[in-house]
């Protein structure tokens, strides 16, 4: 029996928590257009089913368009318009606002499913730099079997079968892997965690520190289980990954340490030892100088926001620090802009 080993991707992905959640679905024949705000999502994705469209946003460049089995990923962006049939006809307006609004049932020459990826702080921090601000992922990539997903989606969305919100979801968070695995694969990523995280010659030291973040890593060894000399190693990394080994194993144990405070209820001390630390305070010094606060206050503030009306309250139990959601600098406020024709 072949056993499936972890990477270091995946273990990113875990602490962002991605999810794709289906937002929408429209089906429609002649000639129509939908539009709105995209504000309240960072990352939403338009993913085209049958027919096609033309997808404009405030990227500033003109319409995209979509055939199918086609998706846009929209990155930071303020509002969006979709428009399927002829130009050249009078179109009508498809209202498509609520969550789970779905504006007809599977006929028409259009399908078109949209919706957005859920991310943590952390999610946000780490994917949305290093996406475009709209990412075309077209038909036929044969590292995202799109098409295969998107129909599965119209299945469900539109099937009307016991389950399928459930279902829905899953293929949803399914849909997040493929369209990172088809961005990750055919773009030039710059220096970061992404590009690090997907450069095969480093992995392996990555996959060491991410095994073991508490343990005691040299150079020596890391560039060791990369194959490489130490000082070609270390120049690498930081072409790589815009920083230095040591400093990303640092910054590993710092996302470690808020999933742990956040969610869990060990001693300070306790994690501290846990991540390699040689005693509390050099940890503490360690996580206030990384997050802004200390872990003490950090746990505080987190647990109180988490339990605030609408926000969710937070995993309980031994096993509950399998999620994470650390302290980022909230995103600049963008100049309002609205869709032609508003």
């Amino acid at each position: 029996m072949t056993s499936v080993m972890s990477d270091p991707l995946s273990d990113v992905l875990d602490l962002v928590e991605t999810q794709g959640v289906m937002s929408s679905a429209i089906a429609a024949d002649g000639a129509w257009y939908a539009r709105g705000s995209v504000v309240e999502h960072p990352l939403k994705f338009v993913a085209v089913a049958r027919g096609s469209v033309r997808l404009t946003t405030d990227d500033g460049n003109g319409p995209l368009t979509l055939g199918p089995g086609e998706v846009a990923i929209l990155n930071n962006r303020s509002w969006m318009e979709v428009r399927g049939g002829d130009d050249t006809e009078p179109a009508r307006e498809i209202d498509v606002t609520g969550p789970g609004r779905t504006s007809a049932h599977q006929g028409g020459a259009d399908m078109v499913l949209g919706g957005h990826i859920v991310l943590n702080p952390i999610g946000r921090s780490l994917l949305l730099p290093a996406l475009p601000p709209v990412g075309h992922v077209r038909a036929g990539s044969t590292d995202a079997p799109l098409r295969a997903r998107l129909d599965q989606l119209l299945d469900e969305v539109s099937g009307d079968r016991i389950g399928s919100a459930f279902a829905v979801r899953q293929l949803g968070q399914l849909l997040v892997l493929d369209l990172l695995r088809a961005h990750l694969g055919r773009a030039e990523l710059h220096p970061g965690w992404l590009r690090l995280l997907t450069n095969e010659q480093l992995r392996p030291a990555v996959a060491l520190m991410h095994a073991d973040p508490g343990a005691t890593w040299r150079l020596e060894t890391l560039a060791q289980a990369a194959a490489m000399s130490r000082t070609s190693f270390a120049t690498r990394f930081r072409a790589v990954a815009d920083m230095p080994p040591l400093a990303y194993l640092s910054r590993w144990r710092m996302l470690l340490a808020q999933r742990a405070l956040r969610t869990g209820d060990d001693h300070v001390g306790a994690l501290a030892s846990a991540l390699g630390y040689a005693s509390e305070s050099a940890f503490s010094t360690a996580f206030t100088r990384e997050v802004g606060e200390s872990p003490l206050r950090y746990r505080k503030r987190v647990r109180e926001e988490a339990d605030r009306p609408g926000q969710g309250r937070r995993p309980q139990g031994r096993h509950a620090s399998s999620r994470l959601a650390p302290r980022v600098t909230p995103r600049p406020e963008r100049p309002d802009k609205q869709p032609p024709g508003r």
